[in-house]
């Protein structure tokens, strides 16, 4: 850019300090650049799990599967999280991790986030939703187990490398009631989970409010809902199959860390 045209961005700008006039010359494109936190950009949501910076689960979401693990129904979410490391794509298998003896699958539907924001109110959560995504939740249950008798946290049990599939990005237009979305997973071509979403606790406004709360939710960031009944063992070589209903489905293979 030439001088010149430098020089017709410039916005002259006079700020009192004392008795004298400081002069702040600022650029249009610093003076019009929106906050962070104001206005989905122009990044490119379809490939969230390249830079979004963290993805936040939510356990115990649906009744019946806090009922299967003996747990109890919560009163408020119950929240845990994973780091982007964890995500993995079609065509690159799920890891058991060296540690673990079993592992689980949990099928969930995930939100991404398209406008960051804290203190979101409810009314408004659904304007800060890009679109959506198929995940698995995949937990080393036996090590989960342990965490719990001993009231440690699940990190190893949850945020391994691969913990988290994916599947392709899913535009906000595509689910119009993300408040009733069909789940479903198979081991095997063996049917193992399927629920809706209407079947969950805390409603995707409630939770998007809740977790803004005491954490900034920020663009790329995906939420994990929770999963349905149905949670069990996979091994070394199973297939996963699942899906949403009519929307989309992905595949993923089960192999062992070297």
């Amino acid at each position: 850019m030439s001088f010149r045209a430098c020089r017709r961005l410039m916005i002259l700008r006079e700020v009192p300090v004392g008795q004298s006039l400081v002069k702040l010359v600022l650029t249009a494109s610093e003076r019009l650049k929106p906050s962070r936190f104001s206005t989905m950009t122009a990044r490119n949501m379809t490939r969230f799990w390249e830079w979004g910076r963290k993805i936040i689960c939510v356990g115990r979401n649906y009744a019946d599967h806090a009922k299967e693990l003996n747990n109890a129904i919560p009163t408020e979410p119950i929240l845990f999280l994973k780091p982007p490391s964890a995500y993995v794509r079609e065509g690159s298998p799920v890891l058991v991790p060296r540690y673990s003896s079993s592992l689980h699958h949990e099928v969930e539907l995930g939100v991404v986030i398209g406008k960051g924001g804290t203190a979101i109110p409810q009314a408004a959560a659904m304007e800060h939703v890009a679109g959506y995504a198929l995940c698995l939740d995949m937990t080393a249950r036996d090590v989960q187990d342990v965490c719990k008798a001993k009231g440690l946290p699940w990190t190893r049990a949850k945020a391994f490398n691969t913990s988290c599939p994916v599947s392709d990005f899913i535009p906000k237009e595509r689910i119009p009631d993300p408040g009733n979305v069909k789940l479903w997973l198979k081991v095997n071509d063996q049917l193992r989970q399927s629920g809706c979403t209407s079947q969950m606790i805390f409603s995707i406004p409630y939770l998007i409010s809740y977790i803004s709360e005491f954490i900034t939710l920020e663009e790329g960031d995906l939420i994990l809902t929770g999963t349905p009944k149905g949670v069990s063992a996979v091994q070394e070589r199973d297939e996963l199959q699942a899906g949403i209903e009519d929307v989309v489905t992905m595949s993923f293979r089960v192999d062992r860390k070297e």
